[in-house]
């Protein structure tokens, strides 16, 4: 082979670990490319990214384009350079053909720009853009061929669709962004309640009936002056006969207009409207409905027609921004450490938001309760008494006060993980 043959075939050897890198380097970019993010850079050179997004919308035929070619120019730069060892060193050449072109392939095709291309995946994408649909329109034979390929194996092999929830994906995303600092704290909470937010029903977030402080029609205004001013509320549902049949809501305002300025009247003079649901109803559909009827209260019913409990719009507002406190409010305290890893426990307390304080996996995800207190009747498959107990994962939970009724508090050990499973083990 003369010196020309040589430097012809090393010239296209060189030609093709240069494709087979822009290869593996295209197939990584598009594969990481962020289409939010391409999106926003759309002012910058708005044609090519959306030719970019036109390829993203055909994944499919964009990764056989890449494979095909990065394939293609592989086996030809295997070929090539085993002609080139052969003719070099004989029988050898094989062998060392092999061990040269799997290093060089390894590191200019493949490791070297697949990370190059994942720093920087959407401007990369966006700058390869014509490379990609210059061979998507050359490879368009095969790609229809290998599409007929891909579609006989699905019909042959059937793989069901990941369903997987979006809003589980877009949490995760959010809690990644600030493990890298990307968002603060409190932003990263409200992002995640917003996205929480159509999952949650009024059952969730209502007052029960047992808490709700609500007063009869019939209930002379100084007993009504006394209720507004032991529990510092704005409103008051008013219920006819009983707490079943609330006909209405009272505001502070209007009741010590009517008392102190009319000198007297009835309650049913300043009873205003309120909304009724049920327990199954997204808050958010109830938020819309409270804003487009301009109230702030609502009766949650059970399946019977009786007070469940109520729902107020501050209630709502709540599962977004947090608790809202007012210079009146008395804030509760539900843990109260009192040695460590031992705690107390209000068992009107949020069951799900005690779950994640003490770290534990929740186990019930499909029971029926919301409290604390549910929780330690279902465990107990019965009304507990004070001492009794019990263990639930790596806490041990004893109940310290209980009425006829319900739990009232808990005491939790959090005992160490490791040791539970040793003791699986």
């Amino acid at each position: 082979m003369t010196n020309q043959n040589t430097d012809v075939l090393i010239f296209w050897l060189v030609v093709l670990v240069v494709f087979s890198g822009l290869f593996s380097a295209v197939e990584t970019a598009y594969s990481s490319a962020s289409k939010i993010k391409l999106k926003n850079m759309e002012n910058t050179d708005p044609e090519r990214i959306r030719h970019v997004l036109a390829i993203l919308d055909d994944f499919d035929r964009f990764l056989s384009t890449v494979l095909i070619g990065n394939n293609i120019v592989n086996i030809a730069a295997a070929t090539i350079a085993t002609i080139l060892f052969t003719r070099a060193y004989g029988d050898m050449g094989a062998t060392y053909s092999t061990i040269v072109m799997t290093l060089i392939i390894l590191l200019l095709g493949e490791i070297t720009p697949k990370s190059i291309a994942k720093q920087i995946p959407e401007r990369f994408s966006v700058r390869m853009v014509n490379f990609v649909r210059f061979f998507q329109v050359l490879f368009t034979p095969l790609n229809w061929i290998f599409g007929l390929w891909q579609l006989l194996v699905s019909k042959i092999i059937h793989v069901e669709n990941d369903d997987s929830d979006i809003a589980d994906e877009l949490i995760t995303m959010v809690d990644e962004a600030e493990k890298e600092g990307d968002l603060e704290e409190h932003e990263s909470d409200l992002i995640s309640a917003a996205i929480e937010f159509n999952d949650l029903d009024v059952r969730d977030v209502l007052t029960p009936r047992v808490d709700v402080v609500a007063v009869d029609i019939t209930t002379p205004l100084e007993k009504v002056e006394e209720t507004f001013r032991l529990n510092s509320y704005s409103r008051l549902p008013v219920y006819e006969n009983s707490i079943d049949s609330i006909v209405g809501v009272i505001h502070e305002k209007d009741f010590y207009n009517m008392m102190y300025q009319d000198k007297g009247g009835y309650l049913r003079k300043i009873i205003k409207p309120v909304i009724y649901t049920s327990e199954n109803v997204k808050i958010s559909t109830l938020l819309k409905q409270l804003q487009k009827a301009k109230l702030h209260l609502a009766v949650v019913l059970d399946e019977y027609g009786g007070t469940a409990g109520i729902i107020t719009m501050e209630d709502i507002v709540e599962e977004l921004v947090g608790e809202i406190w007012d210079e009146h409010d008395v804030v509760k305290e539900y843990y109260t450490k009192i040695a460590d890893n031992v705690y107390l426990v209000k068992c009107d307390a949020d069951f799900e938001d005690m779950l994640e304080r003490f770290d534990v996996e929740n186990q019930d995800e499909d029971a029926d309760f919301i409290t604390v207190s549910g929780w330690v009747i279902h465990e107990l498959d019965r009304i507990p008494h004070a001492g009794d107990s019990f263990d639930y994962q790596n806490l041990h939970v004893e109940v310290t006060k209980a009425d006829q009724r319900k739990v009232l508090e808990i005491k939790v050990t959090i005992r160490p993980k490791e040791k539970e499973e040793e003791e699986d083990d």
